[in-house]
């Protein structure tokens, strides 16, 4: 099943959806209330919107002003969200992991003039630097607070200010839905770059719609359909697959409490489709395996031999078919061992969606052999964001599919990925110079990967052009900001951020060895050789010390947690570093291939 409305604009397609399911009983959403998942019907969330955008209305919010979204998922994101966009004003979406810092940075450049919270962490975040912020004329706190700061409104307090004028003005929704066009500003996302500050991706109605409508075209969600959604709303992967594809096609939604329950809320919501992460993946597999490891050798024999089967019952089913003593111990596998791992997804998953991040092939693989079928996807925040997509039944693992349709991709003579559309960003907010690196005259994106597309149009993705980590997590991390702030410190000369495709960052440190001798010296720490003082336990919390105070203004997400220090420096004479003194990171990776790995083993 396609879109169940038509709509060119988000707002539009609100409108029509809930006209299509006033009347159903289904939910458009469900939440943790008191230990259970309510539910919040179309009828119900209809009139939630309409109240919150004539609150907004209240307090002055007009077509193009800015309002930021500082929340975790939550059915009040939905709503700020959905409101504002009646409005034809923009929304800024904010990571909750970020700093007071970092959020500072965003309000002023985007010029924000309303800011909606969700609790009171959020709330002592954003006053920290409220007066820092000229633009910013409204706060509002989703949580219910008794004691709320002079020039904080609550978000049911602003619900109420618009319930009257709802009822005066019903049709209010439908008349503002017209005003806005599908050229209009959607919303401005903030992408960490390879410079220390973000840029505003600006992204359309229009982005956004041809990219529902392509997704759609191959990733098949129906008005039967739940989703749980555990990924941030603020990261346009979710924000895209999660919310409007969802929500475009009549499904429910569901919201996970937060990412450590993703495990037990499945069970309890039962979803049929989830869009995530490879981290997601990555833990399921690591619990499973433990899980063995701890069973009798003979369960342990069992399992590995389902598995084994699996595979081979994938591949046949691909092929020629499967034949009759197959699928007869693939049956027998199915019962003894694949149900029960499909159960603790709650059971009902047709398929997973990856994207975000790389999948590992391996991954992939051993899921398909259990049955559970994962499609990965690939896209930027500046493309809306999906680019292209494994379609079911035709996905190969170590491709990111073929392009979605009205969406073109090329590889320019480098190797870069290149893509053209109506998927393509208006451009970098305030940033004409980073726009026109972008995007060249003829409207072709610039990516930043390496890739190649095989004769069938399956894309592949080789390398990164940029030096831009993304987290298994799928979170955008660039390293050369983090490793200039830590190489200001007294004791490290050189620092290597490690964490592309990885779940958390280390690092590998080389440290300035004249400052380190002369603490040890002072602090009577023996020694005869370098060696000696990286060993040292005393040195050792020295530098994890430094470390905690030089990170403590980085978003969680960017924090090292396991480091190792290095007995000699990278160099030129040994191919750690180009002449120019630029640490050659793909030689670094390799020469300390073995200690990175440790680093990572739990």
């Amino acid at each position: 099943m396609s879109v169940a409305v038509t709509f060119a604009t988000i707002p539009e397609m609100f409108l029509n959806l809930t006209d299509k399911y006033m009347h159903d009983e289904r939910p458009l959403i469900l939440r943790k209330v008191e230990g259970e998942f309510a539910p919040l019907r179309y009828s119900e969330m209809r009139e939630l919107v309409a109240q919150f955008y004539h609150g907004l209305a209240e307090l002055g919010v007009t077509r193009g002003d800015r309002v930021a979204i500082l929340a975790e998922n939550r059915p009040e994101w939905v709503i700020t969200d959905l409101a504002a966009l009646y409005h034809g004003a923009v929304d800024v979406p904010i990571f909750p992991s970020q700093t007071a810092k970092q959020v500072e940075y965003i309000l002023k450049d985007a010029g924000v003039s309303v800011a909606v919270v969700s609790n009171r962490f959020q709330l002592t975040k954003l006053l920290k630097i409220r007066d820092a912020v000229k633009s910013l004329k409204h706060v509002i706190v989703m949580n219910e607070m008794e004691d709320l700061p002079d020039g904080v409104l609550s978000f049911t307090s602003v619900l109420d200010a618009g319930r009257k004028e709802h009822q005066q003005h019903p049709n209010a929704l439908r008349e503002a839905s017209v005003t806005v066009t599908p050229e209009d500003l959607c919303t401005i996302i903030y992408t960490s770059g390879t410079t220390g500050n973000p840029k505003g991706v600006m992204l359309t109605h229009d982005n956004f719609v041809s990219n529902v409508m392509a997704s759609t075209e191959v990733i098949h969600i129906g008005d039967q359909d739940v989703l749980l959604s555990f990924l941030p709303l603020c990261h346009v992967f979710e924000r895209m697959a999660g919310f409007y594809v969802a929500m475009s096609c009549g499904a429910t939604i569901a919201y996970a409490e937060s990412v450590e329950t993703v495990a037990e809320n499945m069970i309890e919501v039962r979803p049929t489709v989830m869009v995530a992460v490879p981290r997601l993946f990555e833990r399921i597999y690591n619990r499973i395996a433990r899980m063995v490891e701890k069973d009798s050798a003979a369960k342990r024999k069992i399992f590995y031999w389902a598995v084994g089967v699996g595979r081979r019952f994938v591949q046949e089913e691909k092929h020629a078919g499967a034949g009759l003593l197959l699928r007869s111990q693939h049956a027998l596998a199915s019962r003894l061992v694949f149900s029960k791992l499909r159960e603790r997804t709650g059971g009902r998953i047709r398929f997973f969606v990856s994207g975000g991040a790389a999948l590992p092939r391996e991954l992939g693989e051993f899921f398909e052999a259990v049955g559970l079928t994962i499609v990965e996807g690939y896209g930027l925040t500046e493309s809306s964001p999906v680019i292209a997509v494994n379609r079911l039944g035709q996905h190969r693992f170590g491709t990111v599919g073929q392009p979605i349709p009205g969406v073109e991709v090329t590889i320019a003579e480098d190797g870069e990925i290149l893509t053209r559309g109506p998927h393509v960003m208006k451009g970098y907010y305030n940033n004409r110079k980073a726009t026109e690196e972008a995007i060249d005259d003829e409207g072709w994106l610039r990516t930043g990967d390496i890739g190649m597309l095989d004769e069938n149009g399956y894309l592949y993705i080789t390398d990164r052009k940029k030096h831009l980590f993304v987290s298994s997590g799928g979170k955008n991390i660039a390293p050369q900001p983090i490793e200039n702030l830590f190489a200001s410190s007294e004791y490290i000369d050189q620092f290597v951020l490690i964490g592309d495709k990885r779940m958390y960052l280390t690092a590998l440190i080389v440290p300035d060895f004249d400052t380190l001798r002369e603490y040890a010296d002072s602090h009577g720490i023996s020694y005869s050789e370098t060696a000696d003082l990286v060993r040292n336990a005393e040195i050792l919390k020295l530098i994890e010390g430094t470390i905690q105070g030089t990170q403590k203004d980085l978003a969680n997400f960017e924090k090292v947690r396991r480091f190792t220090l290095l007995e000699e420096p990278f160099t030129i004479e040994n191919g750690e570093m180009t002449p120019s003194l630029k640490i050659r990171r793909k030689a670094v990776e390799e020469r300390y291939h073995d200690l990175i790995e440790a680093m990572y083993r739990t």
